[in-house]
């Protein structure tokens, strides 16, 4: 059962006990309109329900800063208050407006308090608590999204397995809808990317190494699914696992923070220099006469000069230079003596 549906049920339990309580409130009082107290009942639950819906995207975090913020708030107003000028002679003069002077400053002082707070981060709030420190959270603990492109990469399996991915993985719900639209789809190389990303999730979830679970979201209507994300990222303070240098652009501009894992493929390619010794496979000719081929575990290509008499052997190579092309990095190696 997934978390809409569980949400719906006890929304439905609700509403019925209060109207079932209302009932049996009236009838407590002696009158027959039971019905007058069951509606009453329905009436206020239905109220708290839509209200529950529109704060949908409020998390617990959030309301506890909110809360925080209403007492900072309803404290300042309580000093304002205070102040001897308001306790003149016109407030005894004029109680009404006294009151309504008096209510208006606490609703006034909460509302601010409140805004400042949800605008806060949380080591903000060690100013007002000098003492206290709030604890970060680790940034492997934080939840992580999946992206669609992410997902069909398939690498995303090996990395957990290893145990260089930890923290709750997330697949919002219209990411899987996604994989499940393509791998429907009557075009071959559509059908192929979606199955592999469905056969991907199913291979982390029987893993057992993460936890991976599917995130529900209500979105407004006509936005992409890269914006979908940012959103929802930012809803959660999640983190982003994508391969979309156009996606983690955009988030990175909402102060999201982005695994990008074809940024992580370059920054863990080995570091060559002239004089360092290498194994590898020479596996073809190079396009001079006398040169071989081989290639690193990361794609990297490597040219052995004089070494055309050795293709299909393993050889210890030692590095002469290297040279920056378009296509990526050149490495030209001799034969070790």
């Amino acid at each position: 059962m997934n978390t809409s549906a569980l949400l719906n049920i006890v929304r439905m339990f609700f509403l019925l006990l209060a109207g079932f309580i209302g009932a049996i409130i009236a009838m407590g009082e002696g009158t027959e309109m039971w019905w007058f107290g069951a509606i009453i009942g329905l009436g206020f639950s239905s109220v708290v329900i839509v209200l529950d819906i529109l704060l949908r995207h409020l998390t617990f975090r959030s309301f506890s800063n909110a809360t925080f913020g209403l007492l900072i708030g309803f404290l300042c107003a309580w000093l304002v208050t205070r102040i001897g000028f308001l306790e003149a002679g016109w407030v005894q003069q004029f109680p009404l407006a006294g009151s309504i002077f008096n209510l208006a400053i606490f609703l006034g002082f909460g509302f601010i308090g409140v805004m400042l707070a949800l605008r806060s981060k949380r080591e903000e709030f060690s100013l007002l608590i000098p003492y206290v420190r709030f604890r970060q959270d680790a940034l492997q603990d934080l939840p992580t999204l999946l992206d669609t492109n992410i997902i069909i990469d398939g690498r995303i399996p090996a990395i957990c397995e290893v145990g260089f991915l930890g923290g709750a993985l997330e697949v919002p719900r219209f990411v899987l809808e996604e994989l499940q639209k393509m791998a429907d789809s009557n075009d071959d190389i559509k059908r192929s990317r979606g199955r592999r990303g469905l056969d991907t999730l199913e291979a982390m979830r029987s893993g057992g190494k993460v936890n991976v679970t599917v995130r529900d979201g209500t979105f407004e209507d006509g936005l992409t699914a890269d914006m979908k994300m940012v959103q929802l990222a930012d809803l959660l303070d999640a983190r982003i696992l994508t391969n979309d240098a156009n996606l983690g652009k955009v988030a990175r501009l909402r102060g999201i923070s982005v695994l990008n894992l074809n940024e992580l493929s370059t920054a863990l390619k080995p570091i060559v220099s002239p004089g360092d010794e290498l194994s590898l496979d020479l596996v073809k000719e190079g396009r001079d006469d006398h040169q071989a081929v081989g290639y690193l575990p990361d794609g990297t290509m490597i040219v052995v000069n004089h070494a055309k008499n050795h293709i299909g052997t393993h050889q210890h190579v030692v590095v002469a230079g290297s040279v920056q092309t378009t296509a990526g990095r050149l490495i030209f190696a001799e034969l070790r003596k």
